[in-house]
């Protein structure tokens, strides 16, 4: 366990003694997808008092959490503030929560034409923006507070509304993912694992922390937070480039003054217009929902591993709300050690530490296996003790593939197993794949008098289709004398040896370089 998860553990169980004896709840109802943030707000007053603590889990049969193992989770708390009590009807909770983001603006204005442009292309896509706020509802509350915390400018807790329209599972056509779009190579940077199990990328809560780390960082390197937007967007080394082009030329190196591509160039307009909606939508003639001053979502630690089909029933959730506040997941099975927390709306949090200490069965059907050598899928199953098709389906393992040795796979857990996967493997696990058939190599021929096709084919052992393609010719073809003729072969063949099944029909001196067909 590392430190941070130590400590973590101390301060859950210190909540769990210290609410054990007040807290009680009646059953809260689970708010929709479309009930938003006011799902939350009208929860009973019992639930706004205190969140319900971890039950103790009692005997049960092998593969569950018994009682000497602890608890399956903890007290579910604001993960920014787990030492504090979260209080719906506290006073400061019924502010609007877009009050606060008008308050914190920081960033000098921009008022250019590609501004006017972005705020008409909004203005006239009502529907889309009210989708997009709906879906940022969830997660505005959360990085206001973060963006609070750091002391940075309000408009930064925008940005999402330009990168990914609030949508986690955000994936661009270059592959970068995510609220905050991620690259995987810069997620790496700010500590957001990408392995088989999870993806940080488009976790909400390391997606946040790591995003204001990078802005954070690049307007430290550039004095400027329009300049470290553009970093974010472009690239903090394009950027740096540009600005040294504009000072040998003589020219101002602020952001209206660098070229930039396109992209880049509408990037910090595209905020600005969502920026001056927020503030007066009614110029706009649109509306934004209101949004209460309080957490829509709380952490409830996790300390064994659990199926997500689980978690959701426990939870008293549907799977896709589930998945918007979770959905770094990239397996059925959440695990403790890399995943130590799920984030759920306020009461559905209490009704899921609630239904857990009450279950009886395992908590986890799944864990992690280690291919000891390069393995069939199909030898894989067998081993498993799967269906080839289950193990390809929860694994994405693609047709005419092998698994490379090292590779870590979804596997069921046994009735015997009770251990969970390990921090390492959790944190690491990684899958390699290499195709079935040998990669083919091009071999350049000659060809002898009375060589087709056909013949060349039937040397080869291939079909008189596959060679008239690698020459585009038909089947039924012809090679003139001397021609020269593609073949694909086994990296690994002895092409050579098989050369030599026919006799010399070619010139004496072929080309150089070339072999001749026959030969």
């Amino acid at each position: 366990m590392t430190d941070s998860k130590y400590l973590r553990a101390l301060v859950s169980l210190a909540l769990v003694s210290l609410l054990a004896a007040c807290a009680t709840v009646g059953q809260p109802s689970a708010p929709t997808v479309a009930d938003g943030a006011s799902a939350a707000a009208s929860a009973p007053d019992a639930a706004a008092s205190a969140p319900v603590a971890a039950a103790p889990a009692a005997s049960a049969p092998e593969g569950t959490a018994s009682a000497d193992s602890g608890p399956a989770v903890a007290a579910p708390i604001d993960p920014l503030r787990p030492e504090e009590k979260v209080d719906l009807n506290a006073p400061t909770a019924t502010i609007d929560l877009w009050s606060r983001v008008r308050k914190g603006y920081a960033m000098p204005d921009l008022d250019t034409e590609l501004v006017r442009a972005a705020e008409r292309w909004y203005a006239s896509r009502p529907d889309y923006v009210q989708r997009m706020t709906e879906r940022g509802s969830r997660y505005l509350f959360h990085i206001v507070e973060e963006v609070e915390r750091r002391g940075v400018p309000t408009e930064l807790a925008l940005l999402p509304f330009v990168e990914s329209a609030f949508n986690p599972q955000a994936i661009s056509s270059a592959k970068a993912s995510g609220m905050w779009q991620f690259m995987p190579a810069t997620g790496s940077t700010f500590s957001l694992k990408q392995n088989v199990f999870r993806d940080d990328r488009r976790s909400v809560l390391d997606s946040t922390r790591a995003a204001l780390d990078y802005l954070g960082r690049l307007h430290d390197m550039f004095g400027d937070w329009h300049l470290a937007l553009a970093a974010y967007n472009w690239g903090e080394g394009n950027v740096q480039r540009a600005i040294a082009r504009n000072r040998r030329a003589g020219k101002p190196t602020d952001y209206l003054s660098l070229r930039m591509p396109n992209e880049t160039e509408f990037y910090v307009p595209k905020l600005q217009a969502v920026k001056n909606i927020v503030l007066h939508p009614e110029t706009f003639l649109l509306s934004l929902p209101s949004l209460d001053n309080h957490p829509y979502f709380l952490s409830v630690p996790i300390e064994r591993d659990i199926d997500v089909a689980l978690a959701v029933r426990l939870a008293g959730v549907s799977h896709e709300e589930f998945q918007t506040l979770n959905p770094q997941m990239n397996r059925p099975v959440i695990l403790a050690a890399g995943t130590p927390q799920l984030l759920l709306p306020y009461e559905n949090a209490s009704q899921f530490v609630r239904n857990i200490g009450e279950h009886r069965g395992p908590l986890a059907t799944w864990t992690a296996w280690v291919a000891p050598r390069t393995l069939r899928v199909a030898d894989v199953a067998k081993q498993v003790g799967m269906s080839e098709g289950e193990l390809r389906e929860v694994n994405k393992i693609p047709p005419r593939m092998l698994v490379k040795a090292g590779s870590t796979l979804l596997v069921p857990r046994a009735e015997s197993r009770t251990t969970d996967v390990s921090e390492h493997l959790a944190d690491n696990g990684t899958m390699s794949l290499v195709s079935e058939t040998p990669p083919l190599r091009r071999v350049a021929l000659k060809a002898g008098k009375r060589d087709s096709v056909a013949s060349v084919a039937k040397r080869y052992r291939v079909s008189a289709t596959q060679v008239a393609l690698w020459n585009k010719t038909t089947a039924g073809a012809n090679f003139k004398p001397g021609q020269t003729i593609y073949v694909f072969v086994a990296a690994k063949a002895p092409t050579r040896a098989a050369a030599k099944k026919a006799p010399v029909r070619t010139a004496k001196r072929p080309a150089k370089r070339t072999r001749v067909a026959g030969k």
